[in-house]
């Protein structure tokens, strides 16, 4: 069982949740075990949330389209979305969530209404902890992976092979496991399927109902759930599929040692989640020193990180919904079917300057554009939200030690005291002395400026 020291409390909470605050950080630490962190908080069993308003189960129209409903409802989806992340406590589940969404990654620009990226979101948060092979069952004859991947254009005797492919490659067992002719085979079995209205139904005369198909080496009458237990059966498929939430939660570049231990308890759990993840995140693998703070934070774990660890009461979820868009990461629109490459791609010149923009922005209550943000931070009561807020050095290193999962040097942790004092001495500091707040700020400001924190 691996060491329940802080520096690994503070990375099974920057690895599982969209970031952290010092009091999730206590809340955390009074489990007492990492054992019992996992399972009574991270991966105990929550109900889904209620849905971000009736425009879910409006049937889909065009009208919807052309009033410019549809666009708001992704707008007020999305921003659902984000308030999911914010107050989702110790639990894991919208993390996994976010993992799934990319993992069987669709578009808002090809499924134009809401309604149906909303049902899949859900499919996803209900499996989360669930059974992977039978989401893939469902994820089969879901309305938006039917439409996104033109499924509910496929016919038996002419059939569309998107889905096929994908869900070979993509989804499922990848590349180098399967031929051409498992896709063209594999879509013929996928026929059928067709979206009516906010649901899915099966017409056998768009089907492919003729003799048996040859299908990963096997001959048989193939339907969807055959098919996809036949790719389960593939001893392939859960190490591709443990290799994926290793380059996700652990390190982009995967152990393969580890993977296939991962797979074998996989396997051994038929294909659950939750015995997965656990033994996971209480392996000695995934704190490892080589792992912790080596991922870069990907725009949400930025963005919904920085509020929590700032305390922001009530969020500006406009603010957020604007620069994901800008940071290359606006939910409900991966760039392809493939869905965020992650790591390394998060950071480029132009991304990583509005990166620093928005933490800014919950500083100075402005927006890059010079527009104002609500919800900007109280810095002389968040100061004192910490027991050594009037104590200079100790202060500072206690902010540190929670905005910083990196080790930093001694002459940089010297520089942000040097910051926050500004010419005066550590002794005689105090939030109660003039130009405090605005010392305050420019300490959190140079933080979440530093390479560093877009580690985790």
């Amino acid at each position: 069982m691996p060491v329940a020291s802080p520096a690994n409390y503070k990375h099974i909470l920057a690895r599982t949740l969209f970031g952290f605050s010092a009091l999730d950080y206590e809340k955390a630490m009074g489990y007492g075990s990492l054992e019992s962190l996992v399972d009574q908080a991270i991966l105990a069993p929550i109900p889904l949330p209620a849905p971000p308003n009736a425009w879910v189960s409006l049937t889909p129209a065009q009208a919807q389209q052309d009033s410019g409903d549809a666009g708001r409802w992704y707008t007020e989806l999305s921003q659902w979305w984000n308030k999911r992340m914010y107050t989702q406590g110790l639990n894991m589940q919208e993390k996994i969530v976010l993992f799934l969404h990319s993992h069987f990654a669709c578009e808002r620009d090809k499924v134009n209404y809401p309604q149906y990226m909303y049902q899949q979101n859900q499919l996803f948060r209900k499996f989360a902890f669930g059974n992977f092979k039978q989401l893939v069952k469902e994820i089969s004859i879901d309305p938006t992976m039917l439409i996104y991947l033109d499924g509910n254009n496929s016919r038996g005797s002419a059939p569309n092979e998107n889905y096929g492919r994908e869900l070979l490659e993509l989804f499922t067992i990848g590349i180098g496991n399967y031929s051409e002719n498992d896709v063209k085979q594999a879509a013929k079995a996928l026929s059928g399927y067709q979206v009516r209205g906010l649901t899915v139904t099966y017409d056998p005369a768009r089907s492919y109902t003729n003799a048996s198909l040859t299908i990963l080496g096997k001959t048989a009458k193939f339907n969807v759930n055959t098919l996809v237990d036949l790719i389960f059966e593939q001893k392939q498929t859960a190490e591709f599929i443990c290799r994926k939430i290793y380059q996700n939660f652990v390190y982009y570049k995967a152990d393969e040692v580890f993977v296939k231990k991962m797979a074998d308890v996989f396997r051994a759990n038929n294909y659950e989640l939750k015995p997965l993840f656990r033994f996971l995140l209480l392996s000695d693998e995934f704190y490892k020193p080589t792992i912790l703070a080596s991922r870069i934070k990907n725009p949400q774990e930025l963005m919904i990180g920085a509020l929590k660890v700032l305390q922001i009461p009530a969020p500006d979820w406009a603010n957020v919904d604007a620069l994901s868009r800008m940071l290359q990461m606006q939910l409900f629109q991966p760039p392809d079917v493939a869905g965020w490459p992650g790591q390394r791609e998060w950071i480029s010149s132009t991304t990583y300057s509005h990166r620093g923009g928005f933490t800014d922005s919950l500083l100075s209550g402005k927006r890059y554009n010079g527009a104002n943000v609500t919800g900007k931070i109280n810095a002389l009561a968040y100061a004192r939200s910490f027991s050594t807020s009037e104590k200079a050095v100790a202060f500072v290193n206690q902010l540190i030690d929670l905005f910083i999962l990196f080790p930093i040097s001694d002459a940089k942790r010297s520089f942000l005291l040097e910051t926050m004092l500004d010419g005066t001495i550590a002794a005689n500091w105090s939030t109660n002395t003039a130009q405090a707040d605005v010392r305050i700020l420019r300490l959190l400001k140079a933080m979440m400026r530093m390479p560093e924190f877009q580690l985790n």
